[in-house]
């Protein structure tokens, strides 16, 4: 694997879900998540007002569905989408998307992810 095509992050095996390793990809700060046992990259920027994003926590998106008037709103926490939170604001975004969960306007810049005989490396684009 090309050293100029990708940067090394670290080993598979030292990450559990949720944790998020911060590395340099060319001019960009990039935040190697891992997520229910997969990798996703994103720029450690949150476009709101430049707080680092990737360091924030990673937990399932909280969704609710109103039957209408009278009725509780039902929450529930979604099986197949993570979000992280920029702890600066607590602007939410899809780790895998990078979209706002409320906004599709804004989004956080991805990048892709290779697991390659234990290594985790992130794609120099």
């Amino acid at each position: 694997m090309s050293s100029e095509e990708h940067v090394e992050v670290g080993l598979a095996d030292d990450f559990d879900d949720g944790d998020a390793e911060i590395v340099q990809v060319g001019r960009a700060e990039v935040g190697v998540i891992k997520a229910d046992g997969e990798f996703f990259a994103m720029r450690n920027q949150c476009p709101h007002d430049g707080g680092p994003v990737c360091q924030g926590k990673v937990e399932p998106r909280l969704v609710g569905e109103w039957g209408g008037p009278g009725e509780r709103v039902d929450q529930h926490y979604t099986d197949d989408q993570r979000i992280i939170s920029c702890p600066w604001h607590g602007w939410s975004f899809d780790v895998e998307t990078g979209k706002h969960i409320g906004d599709d306007r804004y989004v956080v810049p991805t990048y892709e992810v290779v697991v390659e005989a234990g290594v985790v490396y992130v794609k120099n684009e």
